[in-house]
C-alpha cells in the first residue's frame, strides 16, 4: 500500500564531538544522520508510517552515507534525489547534547538548497493526505519556490499540510526568516514550533509561563492560517490549541511529558512532530491524548544518540 503522508526537506550529517571541549579544540566527532525533516521521516517509519519522503543529498560520499541510512531504516528512495554537481550538508554539534546542542553548519550551495520544483508528480500528491514540510528549505533559492509549489499543490487536493517552523538564523543571511515563514503559513493546516523559533518568526514568545505562551500565539497563527498550533516545550511538556475549522473539533490542550534520563535531545522536537502526525493519522482527535503519544515519543528518542536512533519504537512509546 502506498503511504499516506509524505514529508518533504533536507538530510544532512551530523557530526558529533566525542568530548565537551569547543569545537575549535575538538579532535575527534562520531557521523550521525541528520535534518529535521529526515528524522521525522525515520520516525514515522518507526511508528509504522513509512512515509514518501522526498530529499535531496549531493552525489558524494556523503550523500551516498545519507541514502543508504534511509533505505536502512526502510523509507522508499523513490523521491531520494542525488545531485551531480553539489556536496551534501554538513553541521557539527556543540554544547551539551542532553540539554541543547547548537550547530554549525556548511550549507553554501549544497545539494538541499537545489530543490525543483515539481519533482513530485500530481499523481503522488493525489495518493496522499498529508504532507509535512521544514522551514528550512525556505532560506533559499529555488527550495523555496519547491516548497510553495508542493504546498499549493497538497492544498488544491485537500491534504492536511503540517508545517515545522524550525528557526536557525545562521541559515537566513540572504532571506527574512519572518516574512517567508509568514508567506507559507496561510496554505498550512497544522504547525509545530518551540518558543526559540517563535521570536524570530515575528512572534511574542516572552510570557512568564506556558500557558500565556499559547493564550497569547496561537490565536495569531489562528489567524494566519493553521487551524491547529503544537508548541514544544523541552522539559515542561507540550501545548496544543485547535479551532473550529480543525478536524478534530476546537480544543486546547496541555501535556507535562516523561521523566528519561537524556542521552541526546538532538532531534527531540522532530520525533514530536512525528508523534503528533502518527496519532492524528491513526484518527486520534483528542488533543490531550495527540500530546501524550507525540511527547512520548519525544522521551523516548533522547534515550539513545543521534536523531535517527532505534528508539522510538511502538514498545518504547507504550
Amino acid at each position: 500500500m502506498d503511504p499516506s503522508v509524505l514529508v518533504a526537506g533536507e538530510t544532512l550529517v551530523d557530526f558529533l564531538p566525542e568530548s565537551d571541549r569547543p569545537l575549535e579544540s575538538t579532535e575527534r566527532f562520531a557521523r550521525q544522520p541528520g535534518g529535521a525533516p529526515a528524522n521525522v521521516a525515520v520516525r514515522l517509519a518507526q511508528l509504522d508510517h513509512t512515509p514518501w519522503f522526498w530529499t535531496r543529498v549531493g552525489a558524494d560520499p556523503f550523500g551516498e552515507f545519507l541514502a543508504g541510512v534511509l533505505a536502512d531504516r526502510g523509507l522508499p528512495d523513490r523521491f531520494v534525489e542525488r545531485d551531480p554537481s553539489a556536496k551534501t550538508t554538513l553541521a557539527f554539534v556543540s554544547g551539551d547534547p542532553s540539554s541543547g546542542p547548537r550547530f554549525t553548519f556548511y550549507r553554501d550551495g549544497t545539494a538541499d538548497t537545489r530543490f525543483r520544483p515539481g519533482r513530485v508528480p500530481d499523481e503522488a500528491l493525489d495518493a496522499v493526505e498529508w504532507v509535512v514540510v521544514g522551514s528550512v528549505l525556505l532560506a533559499s533559492s529555488p527550495s523555496r519556490e519547491a516548497v510553495h509549489d508542493l504546498v499549493e499543490r497538497a492544498e488544491t487536493r485537500d491534504c492536511t499540510v503540517v508545517f515545522d517552523l524550525n528557526a536557525r538564523p545562521e541559515l537566513w543571511p540572504d532571506a527574512d526568516f519572518e516574512a517567508e515563514t509568514r508567506r507559507l503559513l496561510p496554505s498550512v493546516d497544522v504547525v509545530k514550533a518551540s518558543p526559540e523559533d517563535l521570536g524570530p518568526a515575528g512572534f511574542d514568545a516572552d510570557a512568564a509561563d506556558d500557558a500565556a505562551l499559547l493564550d497569547a500565539v496561537a490565536p495569531e497563527l489562528h489567524d494566519l492560517g493553521p487551524h491547529t498550533v503544537f508548541l514544544t516545550l523541552g522539559d515542561r511538556g507540550a501545548a496544543a490549541s485547535a479551532t473550529a475549522a480543525a478536524p478534530w473539533g476546537a480544543d486546547d490542550a496541555t501535556h507535562d511529558g516523561y521523566r528519561v534520563d537524556a542521552v541526546d535531545t538532538t532531534g527531540a522536537g522532530d520525533a514530536f512532530t512525528a508523534g503528533a502526525v502518527a496519532a492524528l493519522v491513526e484518527g486520534e482527535d483528542d488533543l490531550e491524548s495527540v500530546l501524550a503519544r507525540a511527547n512520548a515519543v519525544a522521551a523516548a528518542s533522547t534515550m539513545r544518540a543521534g536523531g535517527m536512533a532505534e528508539l522510538p519504537d511502538p514498545e518504547s512509546v507504550r
